[in-house]
């Protein structure tokens, strides 16, 4: 008998890996997870992956040049950031994703996060458990109906939170390098003017080497006062020390973050104290329906191409002309 099949889990959010196990273990593979995402030590594990499955540690070319066995490797999510996509394509590796496993729940988050800046519950909750009952305490509430949300992106999480904002009375419009409405009737203006004519701003973009820190003083200082910025998206696309400058100056009216860079941040600063800012922990994509999804599906891309079957969502088409298409009805 030949060697077992390794495929290599880098990190999880969740508690186990019982669901990746019961889908690999019929084809011969076994589990292998990572006790840290230190560089060095996925290095000495990839030497022998034949697969490598990643939630949100950093799978450095470093890491991908040790995998010489390496056939697959699979993104735990949406975003490809932590994955070197060039260097696995040189490789030959393909590399997969889950791009649509989460849409509901991240458009929910992104309400959720609206709601709670705009109607200040929040707010409003840390001042009264801590003994203060006062509705006059903090900034001044407007009426949600009227109100413009700027997205910015426009993919699949960006165009479901399109209706659900309408419910509630918002004039919604949005920005995308593509400048398409998807049918949604949704108005695509300039970012700039997204920025200066927006009383909340939602980030819903993929981060690049060209859109870091998107979200920067300048655009602070285009918005207005009172605007609210949501990033449910990576945190790299907010400047946090100009965001922290800009609450600071009253440049804005508050900030909604569901994602950091780094991750996790340090909470010590003084952003995350100031009463104007939601925080949550990366928590936009949870439910138990979305994670069971994402776990079974991205165990199956992996099953399927240490099967020589093409898996779903793959990135790199041009590494899969050795796999077999399953075409049947």
């Amino acid at each position: 008998m030949g060697q077992p099949l390794r495929v290599l889990i880098t990190d999880r959010a969740w508690p186990d890996c019982e669901i990746e196990r019961a889908i690999l273990a019929p084809i011969g593979a076994e589990v292998v997870e990572a006790s840290s995402t230190d560089e060095a030590g996925l290095i000495r594990l990839a030497r022998e992956a034949d697969a490598i499955a990643a939630c949100w540690a950093q799978v450095t070319p470093s890491v991908i040049a040790a995998a010489t066995r390496c056939k697959i490797v699979a993104r735990f999510g949406i975003g490809l950031d932590n994955i070197p996509v060039a260097a696995c394509t040189q490789r030959g590796i393909p590399v997969t994703f889950v791009p649509d496993y989460c849409i509901t729940e991240v458009a929910d988050h992104t309400i959720a996060l609206m709601l709670a800046s705009l109607r200040k519950t929040a707010f409003f909750h840390l001042r009264t458990k801590r003994g203060e009952y006062d509705l006059s305490a903090g900034p001044t509430l407007r009426r949600l109906s009227g109100l413009q949300l700027g997205l910015v992106g426009f993919g699949r999480i960006a165009q479901a939170v399109v209706p659900r904002a309408r419910a509630l009375g918002l004039n919604v419009v949005a920005n995308s390098l593509s400048q398409v409405d998807h049918g949604t009737q949704c108005p695509m203006l300039p970012l700039d003017e997204l920025f200066r004519s927006s009383d909340v701003v939602s980030l819903h973009c993929p981060l690049t080497a060209h859109n870091r820190h998107l979200v920067d003083a300048r655009a602070f200082q285009t918005m207005p006062s009172h605007a609210i910025v949501i990033n449910t998206s990576r945190g790299g696309l907010v400047d946090h020390d100009a965001a922290w400058h800009a609450l600071d100056q009253k440049q804005i009216g508050g900030l909604a973050l569901d994602v950091f860079d780094p991750e996790p941040p340090d909470l010590n600063l003084p952003l995350f104290a100031d009463e104007r800012v939601i925080v949550t922990p990366h928590a936009g994509f949870l439910s138990q329906e979305s994670v069971d999804e994402l776990r079974r599906r991205t165990a199956q891309q992996v099953a399927n191409v240490l099967t020589g079957r093409m898996p779903e969502h793959v990135v790199n088409t041009e590494t899969c002309d050795h796999l077999a298409v399953d075409d049947s009805p």
